[in-house]
């Protein structure tokens, strides 16, 4: 115990002189601050380092730790250094780590005059042992950490700083990760506190990917792959954990004592190339020399280094330089001709700027189709002022303005931008290397907000109903919205094109389905990035989200075996907002660790937003608030009645709360507590909103929970059916197929059975009611010929039922207390349900019957012509 009390006061000792120090160095930056005061400060755009309007590519290298001198400096003499950065510099790297706590200003003004800028250390040692519970232990942490960068702040050779470097996942695992996480986080208050427009990072690794830090400025995850496929697939996952943040490699390396230097060398040319092609905004390479110092002794063993100990160049360090200056493409590659199509309908306020970042594209070969959907005011003047191929049309819809673009199109790639979105610079860039690499029909990419749009914008990004990919896989996609998408020509003239009745909206989502009904795939390239403006009003929020409802309403009289019973869509693929995977706000997070924590790369997984925590954010929830309201209002004339209001009470708090829990979870920039827990109100109200515009919509649309689309009605009772066919020997699921075919060509809606049902097809005709088909079939004569025979039987909801007992019930109480007028209103409702539940099976019935009266009617013509033959 008293070995411990000496070191405890040891590490106080410590950390006094520490504070002393940094406080003198702090007098020194504050007189040599007016110099700087003219330096940019980098600063994050989307996915990507800017400084200025400049993109800032990080190309980067680690340096050190060295071991100490006699007098404990940390870092080699200033002529050392001095040469150091000047072979760094001219190798063509722009960006220096260092991991010893906030190196002295001699050291930044060196790597000032070189050009070069430093990714700061803070202290973090402490991190990484068990000792997290000891309040006094973190308040000494965040005392150092900003006396780091009290020390730096202000200096333009400062990139970023980082509060920790590769938290041990023992540690993580025994504290928990919501633990790490606030510990972190109050790291970086501490350092923005210091250095408000200074950069903060937290540098990861696999093991620990799971943490959740959505305040850092920036990703940065050390990796080390050695398999180019493997890093390909681990970068594309990054993106998805990063969102719209860019994501920064702070190590990559190969030991050449190993590998030698001649595997080293392919191997990192590689690695950096991997990186800028993924969409990284920068890669460091660990190390710059093989001199390296841990833990009180020399590193002998290995040779990270791309030069040695003595500072002379391997061959890696020359492929390194190379394949930095290539970045983040080669230009020697085969770059497609582009058609950028901007399709606008009264886009005065935002074309502007959209066409402004047009002008701003880096690609060797494009053009731009401005196509104007009969505009009442100014677009197609500002259009042409840009000196674009201006196309004029009257009002058809947004679809067909699309088929314009794809008839006048020179190019063989198609990239459709909304004409409130601006492309980022390398839009085109990204999207061509994805064609060029995959075989993709159709590629998408993130579409982040623009900053300075005012709040209501901010809260409308972080709201439900924006423009969403829906990812199959890191780097497949089952949807790409139509802000941001491109696609092969020859794909969408395949397919005809886009469907002229979505005028509006849905036109995206028909057309990847189309695409990939064909057996085609669709990409997503997560640097393929544009700024996409929200609406800045509730008003124009709400219209947008009614619109959507009533495509969504188009889309499932076209695509009927898309929806599932309740009318929304069942998507395969994760769904993202924002750049962010969009879970329930109760969803359970699980983490893969493997054994005892043993896994090298752990992840977290969220499972879809199923179950009843999900219903509140359902549109036809709001029907199920109106149905106990309406309850409730009928115990004014039956008492019995009012005990529907603590059932009303429930639902509507079950909405509140999600809406709550969903914005609570929303992070805004804003340092304000007041302001930002206003843009949480008014994100949770949007939370209350949208689904009450979609379900507008939806309604008006037709997209009802009692719809039904059939004009044909067959008594709902069990029947079985026989075809003979003498087409000679099909397999079972031929049949099916065509039986599939037919149906959808009716929009009927159907599922497959599973592997585990005793029943083929389900068809519906509405929410609540349906017919199973069972099919059976017999060869004769050989198999020459063959019987079909189909069972098909109707099938009622359950809850529709329940809920018909119900009201039975209650109609049949209320007479019994002689409430005849609310006995009538509840009987009503029962024998609604009833009428509405046989009519639905009624008309599922007769499209199964019609569909297998077409089949026998094509057998009996098909055997009819083989006899006259």
């Amino acid at each position: 115990m008293g070995a411990w009390r000496g070191k405890q006061g040891c590490g106080r000792s410590r950390c006094r002189n520490w504070l002393h120090f940094a406080a003198s160095v702090a007098q020194e930056r504050r007189e040599e601050l007016g110099r700087f005061m003219g330096s940019i400060r980098p600063r994050v755009r989307g996915k990507f380092l800017y400084v200025g309007e400049e993109k800032l590519y990080v190309r980067g290298v680690t340096y050190g730790p060295f071991r100490p001198g006699d007098d404990g400096a940390q870092y080699h003499s200033p002529e050392v250094i001095e040469r150091d950065f000047a072979q760094i510099a001219a190798n063509g790297f722009n960006v220096v780590r260092t991991y010893t706590v906030a190196p002295p200003r001699w050291f930044l003004d060196i790597a000032h005059r070189h050009g070069l800028r430093v990714m700061v250390g803070l202290p973090d040692e402490e991190l990484r042992f068990p000792f997290l519970n000891d309040g006094r232990r973190i308040r000494s942490i965040e005392e150092r950490a900003r006396a780091g960068v009290s020390a730096c702040s202000g200096h333009p050779a400062v990139l970023c700083y980082v509060i920790g470097n590769e938290i041990p996942a023992p540690v993580v695992r025994w504290y928990g990760r919501r633990r790490i996480e606030r510990i972190l986080e109050r790291l970086y208050r501490a350092a923005k506190a210091e250095d408000p427009e200074g950069l903060v990072t937290y540098v990861s690794y696999p093991t620990t990917e799971y943490l959740q830090l959505p305040f850092v400025d920036f990703v940065s995850f050390n990796v080390y792959l050695e398999e180019q496929k493997r890093l390909e697939d681990y970068l594309a996952r990054l993106h998805n954990v990063a969102g719209g943040r860019p994501v920064v490699l702070t190590e990559l390396g190969l030991d050449s004592l190993r590998n030698g230097e001649d595997g080293q060398e392919r191997v990192l040319g590689w690695q950096v190339r991997t990186a800028f092609a993924s969409g990284c905004a920068g890669a460091l390479i660990f190390s710059w020399t093989d001199e390296w110092h841990n833990d009180g002794s020399d590193m002998e063993d290995w040779a990270f280094g791309l030069t040695g100990r003595d500072r002379h160049p391997k061959p890696a360090l020359g492929a390194v330089r190379r394949a930095f200056a290539e970045g983040p493409f080669s230009p020697e590659l085969p770059w497609p001709r582009i058609s950028v199509v901007v399709c606008s309908h009264n886009g005065e306020r935002t074309i502007s700027e959209c066409l402004e970042g047009l002008l701003d594209l880096d690609y060797p070969d494009f053009e731009v189709i401005v196509v104007d959907d009969g505009s009442t005011d100014a677009t197609a003047a500002i259009a042409k002022d840009y000196g674009y191929r201006l196309i004029t049309t009257s009002n058809l819809g947004l679809s067909n303005a699309r088929n314009i673009g794809i008839d006048e199109a020179t190019g063989e790639i198609i990239a459709y931008l909304d004409d409130d979105a601006r492309p980022d610079p390398h839009w085109l860039t990204y999207l061509a290397a994805t064609f060029l690499s995959t075989d993709h029909a159709g590629v998408g990419g993130p579409n982040l907000t623009p900053p300075g749009d005012g709040p209501i914008a901010d809260c409308v990004a972080r709201a439900p109903g924006n423009p969403v990919h829906v990812l199959l896989s890191d780097l497949e996609a089952e949807h790409i919205p139509g802000c941001n998408m491109a696609f092969r020509k020859a794909c969408l003239q395949a397919i005809g094109g886009f469907d002229p009745q979505f005028r509006v909206a849905g036109d995206d989502v028909d057309v990847c389905w189309r695409l990939r009904q064909r057996g085609w795939t669709l990409g997503f390239s997560p640097a393929a990035m544009v700024w996409h403006h929200r609406r800045t009003s509730i008003r124009a929020y709400w219209k947008q989200q009614r619109g959507y409802g009533r495509a969504e309403a188009l889309l499932e009289r076209k695509w009927p075996e898309k929806y599932n019973t309740v009318g929304h869509i069942p998507w395969t693929g994760r769904v993202y907002r924002e750049g962010l995977l969009q879970g329930s706000a109760w969803s359970r997070e699980r983490i893969y660790q493997g054994t005892w924590g043993s896994a090298p790369f752990q992840s977290i997984y969220q499972p879809p937003s199923e179950g009843i925590w999900s219903l509140p954010a359902m549109p036809e929830w709001y029907l199920v608030i109106l149905a106990f309201a309406a309850l409730s209002a009928l115990g004014s004339i039956w008492t019995p009645l009012l005990l529907a209001l603590p059932l009303l009470a429930l639902v509507v708090g079950m909405s509140v709360a999600q809406a709550a829990s969903s914005a609570a979870r929303a992070s805004f920039t804003d340092s304000s507590p007041s302001r930002i827990f206003r843009l949480k109100l008014l994100t949770a109200s949007l939370h209350l909103l949208q689904p009450l515009a979609r379900l507008w919509g939806r309604l008006r649309g037709g997209l009802t929970p009692w719809r039904y689309n059939s004009p044909g009605f067959s008594l709902p009772w069990p029947r079985t059916t026989t075809i003979w066919s003498e087409e000679g020997w099909k397999p079972p699921e031929k049949t099916l197929y065509a039986i599939e075919a037919a149906l959808r060509a009716h929009g009927v809606a159907f599922r497959r059975g599973g592997n585990y049902d005793r029943w083929d097809l389900e068809l519906r005709r509405g929410m609540h009611g349906a017919v199973r088909l069972l099919m059976a079939n017999q060869a004769h004569e050989a198999g020459n010929k063959q019987l079909l025979i189909f069972r098909t039987w109707p099938l009622c909801s359950p809850s529709v039922l329940g809920l018909t007992l119900l009201f039975a019930a209650l109609t049949t109480a209320a007479a019994l207390d002689y409430a005849w007028a609310a006995a009538t209103v509840l009987g009503g409702v029962a024998a609604l349900l009833i009428i509405h539940q046989l009519q639905q099976c009624a008309t599922a019935t007769a499209a199964a019957l019609g569909t297998l009266q077409e089949l026998s009617e094509y057998h009996r013509v098909r055997d009819r012509k083989d006899l006259e033959e």
